[in-house]
This record gives structure tokens, sequence and C-alpha cells, in this order.
């Protein structure tokens, strides 16, 4: 029997994206919810910068517009937000490979940053918005669990043989 290494490759992607859409709508307490890293970003990120011939722009989009039916927020925003971090990061993936993880979880950090910036931004057109910056925590939060995430998916990676 033959197995197909691209089917099962996609697999594994898919998979990894749809535990970051559960993690992302898991119910946490009120006073906790600032603290959720932005699961979807991180596996976003992590796919773009191993695999910049499939994850791209357009997984960005699908991606982003599911995000946004989940959570049930304004239609584009996570969209949007998504498709620019994944054009950011398709630019300098060659640089962000060259990174320590420590280096690589500062560039989460800005583009988990300027994801939070764009949605905060959609979500305050029609309203005043949160004068805070308490939004830019979950960029943080993000930066924090980047370790993990990225050895999390390099090993699913390697071990499936994702190309």
């Amino acid at each position: 029997m033959v197995v197909d290494m691209g089917a099962q490759g996609l697999w594994v992607i898919m998979l990894s994206f749809l535990a970051a859409f559960l993690l992302s709508i898991l119910p946490m307490p009120a006073w906790l919810q600032w603290a959720r890293p932005e699961w979807v970003a991180l596996v976003l990120i992590y796919w773009v910068i191993a695999l910049p011939h499939r994850i791209g722009v357009s997984v960005a989009f699908v991606a982003g517009t599911l995000l946004d039916v989940l959570e049930g927020g304004i239609l584009g925003a996570h969209a949007l937000a998504l498709v620019v971090v994944a054009y950011v990061a398709t630019l300098l993936h060659q640089r962000l490979r060259m990174f320590v993880v420590w280096q690589q979880a500062m560039m989460v950090f800005i583009l988990v940053g300027i994801n939070q910036l764009i949605c905060q931004w959609v979500h305050s057109l029609g309203t005043l918005g949160d004068r805070s910056l308490s939004f830019l925590l979950p960029a943080v939060f993000s930066a924090l669990f980047w370790p993990w995430v990225f050895a999390g998916l390099r090993h699913l990676r390697r071990h499936y043989r994702v190309q």
C-alpha cells in the first residue's frame, strides 16, 4: 500500500489548524480572555515559515474567515489581519528560519501585535473602541508560547515528512 506523502502532509497541516481553532474558541473566564494566545496566527506563522510554497496568503484568508465565523465577530476582521501577517511572514520567511527560537518569538510578538492592531482597528471603526493597550496582551502570550508551538509543529512536520 502506497501512501501519498503530500496528502498525508495536508492532513497534518489541516489538523494543526483545527486544533488552533478549537483552542481559540475554548471557553475561558472573562478575566483570563486577554491571556489567550492567538493560536491560529501562531500555527499560520509556523506553516508560512516552514512551507511558504504551500501555505500563504490564500490559506490565511480562509483561516481568518473561518475564525471570524467561529467567533461571531465582524466578518473579514481576522481575515484581513491574518492575510497581512501571512504576507509579512512570507516576505521574511528566510530570515525567520535563521533566527534562534527566542528571536523568532520576538518576531512573533510583532506579527501577532500587527494582527491585534488590525483587528482592533476594524472593530473600532464603528465605535469608540478600547483606548487601553490591553488588546496587545495576546501578542505577549503568543510570543511566550511560541517555543512550544514551534517545537511541537516542527516535530509533527518531521515525523510525518510534510513538505
